[in-house]
């Protein structure tokens, strides 16, 4: 598809258990340390009882008043679990705040829903509509349709006025996104008009090859979007280089590439899922890698995903390590002149 135009990274907001303000704080810092460093866009993971972001809404609040330039990502919130309408004021608000600079990103599913499903909805939700349609309902009230008649109108302290979601956020709703693994989802994605957030995770028959897989997803969104909808496809790939990284930290990333290799070499269950392998190691075999990865080739925009287990010394050095080393070899050039760091 060409040379690299967005280079992007996904955080997932850890902190310890104990001091979840140090954690959360790093994370702003991080995003801003990614703007500095000419990223094009910052996302967030959405995580529910885990040692992460709940909410991706209230924390992309904050990182608003933190960054000027770089796109922000929900990536992604579990819809299960959200009222449709709520939501959708929560992200228009957001928004609003970001100078429209945010990307909206949703799944299917419901992540620990035995354990917290019946907290969060009354009545038997095993009969509720939880996933695609529930999107399409968040979508439906990010157009902004008034509701009611033409002749519908709320009063106010401050005036008379026809009654939508607000704040009224154009554009948003073609800023919005579907985590797609697998042939279902990516057709609900570009039938609807979604952009499409594809990373280390398929599901379904096709190609042996993880990244073959990929790249038929990739080609059956395309030839499923509707006429004059262009289709942003955002690709991620966990990418550990170690180049910047000392002795210790370079043994410590092969740790974890290593504990994370064994599910790679396998389909698991039912829903026949593969996982992608890390790529951990010096930038040079890291370009190789990536430029010999067929799905990759498939998309120009890259998103960078930060492992779980690592600080905020590690993930500097990753994302300054792949600006500098890996992504200008993909063609990528930064939106403005990195900032001294």
């Amino acid at each position: 598809m060409g040379a690299l135009s967005s280079l992007a990274f996904l955080s997932p907001g850890n902190y310890p258990d104990d001091d979840p303000r140090s954690g959360l704080e790093a994370t702003l810092r991080l995003f801003a340390y990614g703007e500095s460093e000419g990223y094009d866009g910052a996302w967030i993971r959405q995580r529910h009882l885990e040692h992460g972001v709940s909410s991706a809404a209230v924390f992309l609040a904050a990182a608003t008043q933190r960054t000027g330039r770089i796109e922000l990502g929900t990536g992604v919130i579990p819809i299960g679990y959200e009222n449709p309408f709520r939501l959708a004021e929560d992200l228009t608000t957001v928004d609003a705040l970001s100078g429209h600079r945010l990307q909206a990103g949703f799944s299917t599913g419901m992540p620990h829903a035995d354990l917290l499903a019946d907290l969060v909805h009354d009545g038997d939700w095993r009969s509720y509509d939880l996933s695609y349609g529930r999107i399409g309902r968040v979508l439906e009230h990010l157009r902004g349709d008034y509701l009611g008649d033409p002749g519908t109108f709320i009063q106010t302290p401050a005036s008379r006025q026809r009654p939508r979601l607000q704040p009224h956020s154009p554009g948003l709703v073609e800023r919005s996104w579907l985590g797609g693994t697998s042939p279902r989802s990516v057709r609900w994605a570009a039938e609807n008009g979604l952009n499409l957030l594809t990373g280390n995770i398929v599901q379904g028959e096709g190609p042996d090859d993880f990244a073959e897989q990929q790249r038929d997803l990739i080609a059956l969104y395309r030839e499923l979007l509707p006429p004059g909808r262009p289709g942003r496809v955002a690709l991620g790939r966990v990418i550990v280089p170690f180049d910047g990284a000392d002795a210790a930290t370079r043994k410590r990333y092969r740790a974890y590439e290593a504990g994370r290799r064994e599910r790679t070499l396998t389909v698991h269950g039912e829903k026949r899922i593969r996982f992608a392998p890390d790529l951990v190691g010096p930038a040079n075999e890291i370009v190789d890698r990536l430029r010999a990865d067929v799905a990759v080739a498939e998309v120009t925009e890259l998103r960078l995903e930060l492992p779980y287990e690592f600080g905020e010394h590690d993930y500097r050095q990753i994302l300054h390590d792949t600006r500098t080393l890996i992504a200008p070899a993909l063609g990528w050039k930064p939106a403005t002149a990195p900032a001294a760091t």
